[in-house]
């Protein structure tokens, strides 16, 4: 790891990841959850706030970075939601099958190397009648915010933790074993328009 994603990606994706149009998506999504939550890519805890105490029982966060966990600590310790740290990436959860009863992925897919296969994993260790809830910005439906979208990742990626900037998330979603129950799209407010194509709602196994 350089020095650039040990000291200086943390507090950008911080601060990028707690804008205002990309916290009410969290307000949206994260009261959704239930039951034993795995949370990929917890981050800096920005959901942490918005989980429902009362039908949330326990939180799994997934991090691998333990810049990042560091910076999620102090909102760890102001919840009453028991939460574990995973300090793994989403390829490699190691969690037995059918153990979470809500998945929640937020603004994580598009920076999973593997993301296919880690997708794979949140759906095994997903309960049969649990619910993968998602939150994801990516591919556009324009085609001229696609063309922009597709020129400007490689250096995207570089300087943004490895975020591609257009993934087709229902795609992906349902290529790995789910059923996308619920969906809503739209262009964040506030977001250049090749980083702000949002996509939300809920998934279950097929």
């Amino acid at each position: 790891m350089g020095l650039y994603e040990r000291f200086l990606l943390p507090p950008l994706l911080s601060s990028a990841m707690s804008a205002k149009p990309i916290t009410y998506q969290r307000k949206k999504v994260v009261p959704r959850c239930e039951g034993r939550v795995l949370e990929i890519g917890f981050g800096a805890g920005h959901n942490l706030p918005f989980y429902d105490s009362s039908r949330v029982s326990y939180i799994w966060a997934l991090e691998p970075s333990e810049e990042m966990r560091e910076r999620a600590k102090q909102r760890v310790s102001q919840s009453t939601i028991p939460t574990h740290f995973i300090d793994l990436p989403g390829e490699q959860i190691p969690l037995d099958d059918d153990t979470a009863d809500t998945v929640l992925v937020t603004y994580t897919l598009c920076t999973i190397a593997d993301v296919k296969r880690a997708l794979g994993e949140m759906r095994r260790v997903l309960k049969p009648k649990g619910k993968m809830i998602f939150c994801e910005h990516g591919e556009a439906p324009d085609a001229g915010v696609k063309k922009w979208q597709d020129r400007l990742t490689p250096v995207w990626k570089k300087i943004g933790g490895g975020c591609h900037l257009g993934r087709p998330i229902p795609k992906l979603i349902q290529d790995s074993g789910f059923v996308v129950e619920k969906m809503e799209t739209m262009y964040l407010p506030g977001t250049p328009r090749f980083a702000g194509f949002n996509y939300w709602g809920t998934a279950a196994k097929a």
